[in-house]
């Protein structure tokens, strides 16, 4: 079977432009999403 170069090439360009923030990725966004989330915990906690 043959390969198609040019689409493969064109999948790689297109996944290396590709900017999506993920929820779980690293960074200011999930420090801000892990404190909101220990702040809502502590109340249930001390009751």
């Amino acid at each position: 079977m043959k390969t198609n170069t040019r689409f493969i090439k064109s999948i790689v360009a297109t996944a290396a432009k590709n900017d999506t923030v993920m929820p779980w990725a690293r960074g200011a966004r999930r420090a801000a999403f892990i404190a909101k989330r220990n702040e809502a915990e502590q109340p249930r906690k001390a009751a």
